[in-house]
């Protein structure tokens, strides 16, 4: 199992746990997970990612442990302890302003 930390907006709007945990068929990608994330909570399709050009949308970060891996490529490999579910992966709104 795969855990995923939401923040507060996705997960009202996903009517959801702070923590979800999705099944993740073959590697486990940030591809791989998104995809599993939308299939379990249809109403996320187009906040974390583009519905279009499936790119991560500017205000959204993602991070495991105090890594960054908004900018890695979709389909790299996630970290261990992200993979076996030691840590979750985190989906993370930016701060933006002026």
């Amino acid at each position: 199992m795969i855990r995923v930390m939401l923040p507060t907006h996705l997960r009202t709007l996903a009517q959801a746990d702070r923590i979800v945990e999705l099944e993740v068929e073959g590697a486990v990608t940030q591809r791989a997970v998104l995809d599993a994330l939308e299939a379990a909570y249809p109403t996320l399709r187009g906040t974390i990612r583009d519905t279009v050009t499936r790119q991560r949308r500017p205000l959204v970060r993602f991070f495991a442990g105090k890594q960054d891996l908004s900018h890695e490529p979709p389909d790299a490999p996630l970290p261990d302890p992200v993979a076996t579910g030691d840590e979750p992966f985190l989906v993370i709104g930016a701060m933006a302003g002026g």
